[in-house]
C-alpha cells in the first residue's frame, strides 16, 4: 500500500512510493488522516470525529485509502495541508490523486484536485494534464475533457488517444472519428489503444467505409495482428454483420482472447444463427479458452432464438460444471432460453433460483407467461413484481398487454394501458400495436380503428398491420382492404400484409381481387416467405416445407401422417378446407391440407422420438386453423404433449385441448 510516512521534526521528509518532497513542521493542533500507530486523542478537548482522531506526534502516515478524505470545510485534507504550508506540493502527488478520483468515479473531488493543480507551479506538466483529461473522459464529463484538451499547448499521443477513447466510450463515435485525421496531421503515431477506440467508434456508425478506412490504417501501422486491435476488428465486422470478414480477421489472429471469441459468438447469436454460435463455442473450448459469463449469455440467446432446447440444456449443464454462478444477466438469458424453447417449467425453476431478480428477470418471466398463453398468471406475476418494490418499465407493460391480447382479457388490457400512462410511462409504437391487436382479436374492429385515428402519433405500418391481421381473423374484407392500403403506403415491400390481404380476398372467394394482389407483389418484387416447420432431434435440426418431396424419409413420413389422419377423423376431426386459399376443387383442397409443414414435422417426430416424450415443433409463420384442430386431436391419439411455437406464441396440445383455449 502506498503511504506518506511523516516523522515529526523541523525538516520532515514526505515519502510516497519512492518520491520525496519537503514537509514543514506539523503544528500540534493538526490532526489528519489515519495512522498505524496507537494514537490516544484527548477526549475532553478534541473537536474531531472518530475518523479525524489525533495521531501520535512522533509518526504521521498518509495512506492511499485516505487520499480523498474530506476536510471540515468540504475540501480535501491533502490539499488543505498544501495550502497551509504544511506539505510541499509535488507533481506525482497530483497525478496519484487524479488517478484515484478516476478509479473511484469521484468527479467532484477530481475537480478540486484539478483546480488546485492549475494554481500550482506544475500546471504545465503534460503528464498530469493527460491524467486530468483521462479522468474527465472516463467519468463522462466530455465537455470538461475537451476543455482540457483544447487548452493544452502541447499534446502527445496519449493526449489524442485519451480524447478519442473518451468520445468512443461515451457514445460519441462521430467526434472520436473526426479527431483521428487531426491527430495524423499533428504527426502523432496512433497505438493499439487508439485503434481499438476508433474501431469501436466506427462500429457504432452506419457508414461501413469508415471502419474499412480505420482497418486500412491498422494494416499500415502494423497493428492488425495485435490481439486487442484484432479483437476490435472482429467486433467491427460483427457489428456490420459481415461475418465472412469477421471470421477472416479472427482466423488471422496469432493470439486470440476471450473478447474475440465472445464477439463472434455474440454476433451469430444476434443473427439467430444458433448452430454457428455453437460451433464457435466448441472451437473456443478446443483452444483451451474458458467461457465467461458473456459467452454463456450469448449462447443461451442463440439457443433461445432458434428454440434449441437440447443444445441449450447441454450448455446449461456445461456452465454448472464450470462452476460459474448464476448471476442476474446469465439467469435472465437462461430463463429466456427455456421459455422460448417451450420448457416453461424449467424457466420457472431458473427464475426461482435467482438470488436477486431484477426488472429484466421479471420481464423475462412475464414474457414467458404471455407467450405460453397464461394470461391470468401473467397478471398475477405482475402484481407480485410490484409488491417486491421493483418498478415496472415500458417492457413490463408490453408483456402485460401482450398477455391480455393473447388471452382475450379486453377489459384488463385497457386497465393496464391506462395504468401505464398514470405511471408516467409514455406508450411507444409497440404498445399501440398491442392495443390494436387486443381490440382486434376481441372482434372490436371499429374500436380498434377509432383507437388508431385518435393516436397522438402518426400510425405506422405495424399499427395498421395489426388491424389488417384482425380483419383477416374476423373476415372483414372492407376494413381489411382499407388497412392494407395504409400499410402499402408506408411499407410496400413487406410481404406479410400483401399475403394477409390476399388471404382475405381468397377466403371471401374474391379471386380476381386476390390475383391482383399477387400481380402487384410480382410487379414490385415482393416474394412470400415460404412456410416451414422444424424439429430438433438428437442435436440435429430437421426442417420441412409444405408438400415436401425432398426429405429422405418422405414415404415413411407420409404413411405416418396418413395413419394419424385416419385415427383423428374417427374421433371427430374434420378437415377445414377454408384454410387452403387456392382456386381448386374441394377434394384437392383436402389433399393439400394434409401436407402442411407442421403436420410433416409431427409425423417425423413420432417416428424418431420415444413413446410418451414431449414433441416440440417450431414454425416460421402463424399456425393455420386446420393444423391447430388436427394437433388437438393428435395429442389425444398419440398420448403425447405437443408443443408448437409459431411467430405469435406457444401452443401446448395435450389430451385433446390447447393451452390457448382456441383464442389465438
Amino acid at each position: 500500500m502506498n503511504k506518506f510516512i511523516v516523522p515529526f521534526s523541523e525538516n520532515l521528509i514526505f515519502v510516497n512510493g519512492g518520491f520525496i518532497s519537503t514537509v514543514r513542521s506539523i503544528p500540534s493542533y493538526l490532526r489528519f488522516l489515519s495512522t498505524s500507530s496507537t494514537a490516544t486523542p484527548n477526549a475532553s478537548t478534541s473537536l474531531l470525529s472518530e475518523e479525524e482522531e489525533a495521531f501520535d506526534l512522533t509518526s504521521h502516515v498518509i495512506q492511499e485509502k485516505d487520499y480523498l478524505t474530506k476536510s471540515p470545510n468540504g475540501g480535501l485534507r491533502v490539499l488543505d495541508l498544501i495550502d497551509q504550508g504544511v506539505l510541499e506540493p509535488d507533481g506525482k502527488l497530483y497525478n496519484q490523486l487524479l488517478n484515484k478520483c478516476t478509479q473511484l468515479g469521484k468527479i467532484k473531488e477530481g475537480k478540486l484536485v484539478h483546480n488546485h493543480f492549475l494554481r500550482s507551479r506544475f500546471k504545465h506538466y503534460m503528464v498530469i494534464q493527460n491524467t486530468a483529461l483521462n479522468m474527465y473522459a472516463k467519468c463522462g464529463c466530455l465537455d470538461d475533457a475537451r476543455q482540457v484538451f483544447d487548452k493544452m499547448p502541447v499534446k502527445d499521443m496519449v493526449t489524442w488517444t485519451a480524447m478519442i477513447t473518451g468520445y468512443s466510450q461515451n457514445e460519441k463515435p462521430e467526434e472520436a472519428l473526426v479527431l483521428f485525421p487531426e491527430m495524423l496531421r499533428a504527426e502523432m503515431k496512433p497505438n493499439h489503444f487508439t485503434f481499438s477506440s476508433l474501431l469501436k467508434a466506427a462500429g457504432a456508425r452506419t457508414d461501413e467505409r469508415e471502419g474499412e478506412q480505420i482497418h486500412g490504417f491498422c494494416l499500415k501501422y502494423g497493428y492488425d495482428s495485435n490481439v486487442y486491435v484484432g479483437s476490435a476488428l472482429v467486433e467491427l465486422y460483427c457489428r456490420y454483420e459481415r461475418m465472412n470478414e469477421a471470421h477472416f480477421v479472427f482466423d488471422g489472429l496469432v493470439d486470440k482472447n476471450e473478447v474475440s471469441w465472445n464477439s463472434l459468438i455474440a454476433a451469430h447469436a444476434r443473427k439467430s444463427e444458433g448452430d454457428k454460435a455453437l460451433r464457435v463455442f466448441q472451437r473456443m473450448q478446443r483452444h483451451d479458452f474458458k467461457p465467461t459469463h458473456f459467452t454463456y449469455s450469448s449462447i443461451f440467446s442463440a439457443c433461445a432464438s432458434t428454440g434449441s432446447l437440447e443444445q441449450g440444456t447441454w450448455i446449461h449443464a456445461h456452465m454448472l460444471k464450470s462452476g460459474l454462478k448464476l448471476i442476474a444477466f446469465i439467469g435472465n438469458t437462461l430463463l429466456d432460453m427455456y421459455a422460448k424453447s417451450g420448457s416453461f417449467d424449467d424457466a420457472i425453476r431458473v427464475f426461482d433460483r435467482l438470488v436477486k431478480p431484477d426488472v429484466v428477470s421479471w420481464n423475462s418471466m412475464l414474457t414467458a407467461y404471455a407467450q405460453h398463453g397464461l394470461g391470468e398468471k401473467t397478471l398475477d406475476h405482475f402484481e407480485k413484481m410490484k409488491k417486491t418494490g421493483i418498478e415496472p418499465n415500458s417492457v413490463t407493460f408490453l408483456c402485460v398487454l401482450t398477455a391480455c391480447s393473447h388471452g382475450g382479457l379486453l377489459d384488463k388490457g385497457q386497465y393496464y394501458f391506462e395504468l401505464m400512462k398514470k405511471s408516467n410511462i409514455e406508450p411507444d409504437v409497440s404498445h399501440y400495436v398491442t392495443m390494436v391487436d387486443l381490440l382486434g382479436r376481441a372482434g372490436q374492429l371499429d374500436r380498434a380503428l377509432n383507437f388508431i385515428e385518435e393516436l397522438p402519433i402518426e400510425p405506422t405500418s405495424a399499427i395498421w398491420g395489426a388491424l389488417l391481421g384482425a380483419c383477416r381473423m374476423h373476415k372483414n374484407m372492407e376494413l381489411g382492404a382499407y388497412a392494407a392500403e395504409r400499410v402499402f403506403e408506408l411499407d410496400p415491400y413487406d410481404s406479410g400484409p400483401h399475403i394477409l390481404l390476399y388471404n382475405i380476398y381468397a377466403s371471401a372467394g374474391k379471386w380476381n381481387e386476390a390475383s391482383k394482389v399477387r400481380k402487384f407483389m410480382k410487379e414490385i418484387g415482393v416474394k412470400k416467405e415460404p412456410a416451414c416447420s422444424w424439429v430438433d432431434i438428437e442435436n440435429s435440426v430437421h426442417m420441412f416445407v409444405a408438400n415436401d418431396e425432398n426429405h429422405p424419409m418422405q414415404n415413411e413420413i407420409n404413411k405416418m401422417w396418413g395413419k394419424i389422419s385416419e385415427k383423428i377423423k374417427e374421433i371427430g376431426y374434420v378437415p377445414d378446407t377454408s384454410h387452403v386459399l387456392l382456386y381448386v376443387d374441394e377434394q384437392e383442397r383436402e389433399v393439400k391440407l394434409q401436407y402442411h409443414s407442421e403436420k410433416l414435422a409431427l409425423a417425423f417426430a413420432l417416428l424418431k422420438t420415444p413413446p410418451g416424450s414431449t414433441i416440440r415443433i417450431k414454425k416460421n409463420i402463424r399456425v393455420c386453423g386446420d393444423c391447430h384442430s388436427a394437433f388437438k386431436y393428435a395429442s389425444l391419439v398419440v398420448e403425447r404433449e405437443i408443443i408448437l411455437r409459431d411467430t405469435n406464441r406457444f401452443h401446448h396440445f395435450y389430451r385433446g385441448s390447447c393451452s390457448c383455449g382456441d383464442y389465438w
